[in-house]
């Protein structure tokens, strides 16, 4: 399971998965569009929760 966040753009999950990379959290996916269409990038956060960031 996990949490999503639709930030509004492309650049925008481009951006923030960037800074959440820098700060050292683990991306485990994209950013990428996925098989449905979708924009997004994976990150495992506190206690191994994911956290989706999409459009």
């Amino acid at each position: 399971s996990h949490i999503a966040f639709s930030v509004g753009s492309i650049e925008k999950v481009d951006e923030l998965t960037a800074e959440l990379k820098a700060d050292g959290y683990e991306v485990i996916s994209g950013p990428r569009t996925t098989g449905d269409g979708y924009y997004e990038s994976c990150i495992v956060a506190v206690e191994d929760n994911q956290i989706e960031i999409t459009v």
